[in-house]
């Protein structure tokens, strides 16, 4: 056999590089229908882009195809998708001959930038204990652009309002910059394990979501950004929480949450004895 089993031919080593190509004609065509007075198509554009990014490195992954060219290539064009495609988008569509708007669409594109250059420096980094790699360092790029076209979202499902007012979308866009290269931690999704038992649950919320996003998109789009503004507190916590046990660092987080929750669960206890002005029981000594 010319080749060893098991690794992938040079035609499917760049199969990860070429999907992420195609993200970035996804996320620039996404401009030129906005500049066609096209919305729709551009929303549609940038969410293919969102998925696109997605799923190259899952398929590098697979194929062992992982390389330093398709990891520069993978950042590059998350500052186009993530960066540059929204910003623009949402000039053209909500913010016409705004100066105003202008800038502001320069910061949210630059915070992009500058969270990506973050994270980059992030990978490289070994010192870091185990359980950062479970939280991102601020808000990801691709949830960066899901919600700057929040205000444009809106106007599509809700027609204008006071949600594509200048002065409430250049905020809008201010907002999501500065969650961009916040410390805040947020949740990645490569940390959420699904117990076996709720697999066909998950399945149905899949297909739920898949039907939502064919009859009903733009709801969808806001109800994602409603429900990841309201995951962050919860994800603060559950950062803090690990940060001061070093002793849970290196566990997984199926054990850090059965921990919690007998943490939980004894709590009341411990509140009910106080304010019987009892001490708890201790060694005998």
């Amino acid at each position: 056999m010319s080749r060893i089993e098991g690794q992938p031919g040079r035609g499917l080593r760049i199969l990860p590089s070429a999907t992420t190509v195609l993200a970035i004609c996804a996320g620039l065509t996404s401009i030129k229908f906005a500049l066609d007075e096209k919305p729709w198509i551009s929303l549609a554009l940038i969410g293919a882009a969102a998925v696109l990014d997605g799923i190259d490195g899952g398929i590098a992954r697979a194929l062992n195809a992982q390389s330093r060219m398709g990891a520069e290539i993978d950042s590059l064009a998350d500052a186009v998708n993530f960066g540059v495609a929204p910003a623009l988008v949402i000039y053209v569509t909500l913010l016409p001959d705004s100066q105003l708007g202008w800038i502001f669409v320069l910061l949210y594109a630059v915070c992009v930038v500058l969270r990506l250059a973050r994270f980059n420096a992030l990978l490289d980094d070994d010192t870091r204990p185990a359980y950062t790699r479970e939280f991102f360092t601020g808000m990801p790029a691709p949830c960066g652009a899901i919600g700057a076209i929040g205000p444009l979202v809106a106007k599509m499902q809700f027609g204008d309002g006071w949600w594509t007012s200048h002065w409430f979308v250049c905020g809008w866009l201010a907002v999501n910059a500065a969650l961009l290269v916040s410390r805040v931690p947020t949740l990645a999704l490569k940390a959420i394990s699904v117990p076996e038992n709720a697999a066909p649950i998950l399945l149905i919320l899949v297909a739920a979501a898949a039907a939502g996003l064919l009859l009903f998109p733009y709801v969808l789009v806001l109800i994602f950004i409603a429900g990841y503004v309201v995951i962050i507190p919860f994800t603060v916590r559950s950062q803090r929480w690990v940060a001061a046990r070093p002793e849970a660092w290196d566990a997984k987080p199926q054990q850090r949450r059965a921990v919690r929750r007998a943490a939980r669960r004894a709590a009341p206890n411990r509140r009910s004895v106080a304010r019987l002005g009892l001490r708890r029981p201790g060694p005998k000594g």
